[in-house]
């Protein structure tokens, strides 16, 4: 891997992107290409739009949530009210005798108490029923992204990589679903809130509302001008966030290449550095907020300045009272909230729409071959599995299986051998419906794959690949991962069938030991036997074995061949192989060569046509007598 570029080159190409506002661009271009513009106005409008139809489900709640909201919004609107009736009307009324004024003072300060206190148990229990609503937000989001990812074409998921999949199933799901605080409950309110203030303060003194209110307008205008440039910057954060995070998964997926090579101090610079830039970034916004708070707090001092200054001046003239100079202050300072409110929650918002685009541009994308609509249910059992005229290019232009022709009948074994790169996996793939072929067809009982239910037809199959995957739980889940539905019995038959059994119970406990994420504490050999153990609990009508027994030693293998014997029967299976042992036995041997079939028949029929396939068992035979090996190369 090249040396990563220093932080401090990284935040200048950052800088001189913001500045000449390319973030944006560029984001897309890394993400996407030219084509997509998801950050672009009119996309942004329709995530936006997707994100309320969203929330309609949660219609309900969200009513909750904003009448509650309006009724802590009206109290606190009256609060004043109260202050300024107490000093105008029984501290200063010197009309009232000490009695009377003592006997309204504690009538109105009870009354005012309750106000207060009906103001904020009812803005907790507002806050708690929208902790509610966001939570079943979040996990309705999070179930339907997850479904999604699950069922994305495997480009995009590769193109996408752990990093973008972690992220957007972890952070970016919950600052979306700030979008419901920032961009519905909280405007909304606040606007409602500002007109009701407005109103109160023209009809308590229209000279000072004049004054006050005179240089609200243009702040605010400058504020959600300037709040808009702060958008690109936490979009460019995240992108580098999962970056980061994503090498990080990488690292400690393949920690043995990582200490092999002694790669430790390099993946730790390279993390820093990662880090360095992302916290660089983010003080880089932060110290354009802070501009934004501190322009805030100065109006704040400054209209309450303005407020005493003035409305002093229009109380010695006789046209203010005291308390209503009082009542001011607090209704500016009930105002000034939900301005700032309203700036900051467009502030925020550009954080919940940078996160909005990445997770409701995965859920947009089509996900991976779905069903027709006349599509149906796949056949109990194969006869025949047919390939015709198939073709096959991950990339346009650049085929990888070509032309490919072969009937394979019902419960026969074809072995797929050849050099790497020979398109041996392409094919079972395309058996799997990992992919579609890009021209010609595969007929399952002489219907084409595309016209059956994906979910129904991968009910047919099992598979067991070189590359063993196993999950982070027991060896009775790992073996029952396709049917979670099979006893204790049948889990111990399937293990015993593939040799897995004896190694098993010598596990610390047996059965139900952990092994690791990927099967980390177990041995490749005993990875492998209990990928096998799990397809033959499927008990599948069609198994794709792909270097299967590739990391069993000899002895182990011997014994799993006839376990296989009887995997195999009545059963169409697909099998890539190196070693004599497992594919002379083959029904069909298929040799491949740059994707095309350039030699078929039986092991025997093989030999004696003295083709290549004859050269290449010769060579390994030769080998076998001189090292003992016996694989196919």
């Amino acid at each position: 891997m090249s040396p990563a570029p220093s932080s401090r080159k990284r935040y200048q190409e950052f800088v001189e992107d913001y500045k000449h506002r390319r973030l944006d661009a560029k984001a897309e271009a890394e993400e996407h290409g030219p084509a997509l513009s998801a950050g672009q106005p009119g996309a942004r409008r329709a995530y936006l739009r997707e994100y309320v139809r969203w929330l309609k489900p949660h219609r309900k709640e969200l009513g909750v949530v904003f009448f509650l909201a309006l009724v802590v919004a009206g109290l606190q609107m009256v609060e004043p009210l109260f202050m300024r009736f107490i000093v105008d009307h029984i501290i200063l009324n010197r009309g009232l005798d000490t009695p009377a004024r003592l006997t309204r003072l504690n009538l109105t300060g009870l009354v005012f108490l309750g106000v207060i206190i009906l103001s904020h148990v009812g803005g907790g229990f507002k806050d708690y029923r929208q902790r509610i609503l966001n939570v079943r937000v979040i996990l309705s989001l999070r179930r339907s992204l997850y479904e999604r990812l699950l069922h994305l074409p495997l480009p995009k998921l590769w193109d996408m990589k752990t990093g973008g999949i972690l992220s957007r199933l972890t952070g970016d799901v919950e600052t979306t679903t700030g979008l419901l605080q920032m961009a519905i409950i909280s405007p909304a309110i606040s606007v409602i809130r500002l007109v009701i203030a407005i109103g109160i303060l023209v009809a308590l003194n229209w000279q000072l509302a004049v004054t006050a209110l005179a240089i609200i307008p243009g702040v605010m205008v400058l504020s959600l001008i300037f709040t808009r440039r702060i958008r690109p910057i936490y979009r460019s954060v995240r992108k580098d966030v999962e970056i980061v995070d994503g090498r990080v998964g990488e690292t400690f997926s393949g920690i043995r290449v990582v200490r092999a090579f002694r790669q430790e101090i390099q993946e730790l610079i390279s993390y820093m550095l990662g880090r360095h830039t992302v916290l660089r970034k983010e003080l880089f916004a932060h110290r354009r907020e802070l501009w934004l708070w501190t322009t805030w707090g100065l109006l704040e001092a400054g209209v309450s300045v303005v407020i005493v200054w003035f409305g002093g001046y229009l109380n010695i003239v006789g046209r203010a009272s005291v308390g209503d100079i009082m009542a001011f202050q607090w209704y500016m300072f009930l105002l000034l909230n939900p301005v700032w409110s309203i700036v900051n929650s467009f502030s925020e918002m550009q954080r919940s729409l940078a996160a909005m685009e990445r997770v409701f541009e995965v859920l947009g994308m089509e996900q991976d071959k779905p069903d027709r609509l006349e599509a149906r249910e796949a056949p109990a059992l194969v006869r025949e599995l047919k390939f015709e005229d198939v073709t096959f290019e991950y990339r346009p232009g650049m085929p990888v299986v070509h032309d490919f022709n072969v009937t394979v009948p019902g419960g026969s074994v074809i072995a797929l051998v050849g050099r790497s790169g020979a398109g041996k996996t392409t094919v079972t793939d395309l058996v799997a419906r990992f992919h579609d072929p890009t021209s010609g067809r595969i007929l399952l009982n002489g219907t084409d794959l595309r016209d059956f239910k994906l979910h129904s037809y991968r009910d047919l199959l099992a598979i067991v690949q070189q590359d063993v995957f196993l999950f982070d739980g027991s060896v009775r889940e790992n073996i029952a991962y396709g049917r979670h539905d099979a006893t204790d019995a049948e889990i111990d038959d399937a293990a015993r069938r593939a040799n897995a059994h004896e190694f098993i119970v010598r596990l610390p406990q047996g059965y139900e030991t952990t092994i690791g994420e990927r099967g980390v504490k177990l041995s490749g050999g005993q990875q492998q036997r209990l990928a096998i153990a799990r397809a033959i609990l499927a008990s599948p009508q069609i198994l794709i074995l792909d270097e299967a027994t590739s990391n069993l030693d000899t002895e182990s293998e011997q014994l799993i061949q006839a376990a296989m014997a009887d995997l195999l029967a009545d059963r169409t299976t697909f099998v890539i192989a190196h070693r004599l042992s497992t594919i002379h036995r083959a029904d069909v041997i298929l040799l491949m060569e740059e994707g095309r079939v350039i030699e078929r028949g039986t092991h025997e029929e093989l030999m004696r046509a003295r083709g290549i396939y004859f050269e290449m068992v010769k060579r390994q035979m030769e080998s076998h007598a001189r090292d003992g090996d016996e694989v196919l190369r």
